[in-house]
């Protein structure tokens, strides 16, 4: 049993979110009734101001922006920022437990990356889905870890045909002992 925050609202805010902005934007996983009041409160209901989510992550900072000189990468860190929708994204965006696809993608690219980075490329992915929703009543529905595992292993199957291909090869799938598939 939950107990009731400190500061917890003495209204329904989910449903008062609702009515304001006209869509149901605790669909997203991550964002929950609190958070997402605090996102739009940071960033507002009308985003028409950001023509694409491209340009609406970028000013939140979430976008990677490429130093390039001579031809040459120098970097491609995402600028710093101090604005509190980050924060609230960055929150929104430790969902690593959760048997969700973003929790999936949490999970693949903390393994990858390290977990900094996919909090980062995660609350992207939670800005753009919060920006897709806002602008353009967007409904989400969440497919489960399994569906986004599963597409996952199939471009990565796809990828590793193509490039097989490419060299001259051709791939043969072959069930192995002992594994699941």
């Amino acid at each position: 049993m939950k107990t009731r925050q400190v500061n917890a609202p003495s209204f329904d805010v989910r449903a008062a979110l609702y009515g304001l902005v006209g869509t149901d934007l605790t669909q997203i996983h991550g964002l929950g009734s609190s958070l997402a009041l605090k996102l739009t409160g940071e960033c507002g209901t009308d985003l028409r101001a950001w023509p694409t989510a491209k340009h609406f992550t970028s000013w939140l900072c979430l976008a990677l922006g490429n130093k390039i000189s001579g031809g040459r990468l120098l970097s491609s860190r995402t600028r710093r920022s101090s604005s509190r929708a980050i924060a609230f994204l960055r929150l929104a965006a430790t969902i690593g437990r959760s048997d969700t696809a973003l929790g999936a993608f949490y999970r693949r690219l903390a393994g990858r990356i390290g977990k900094q980075k996919a909090v980062t490329a995660t609350a992207r992915k939670i800005a753009v889905l919060f920006y897709n929703t806002l602008r353009f009543g967007m409904v989400y529905r969440d497919p489960d870890a399994a569906a986004y595992d599963e597409r996952y292993r199939g471009r990565v199957l796809a990828n590793l045909q193509r490039r097989a291909r490419s060299l001259g090869y051709q791939l043969e799938l072959v069930p192995a002992e002992g594994c699941v598939s």
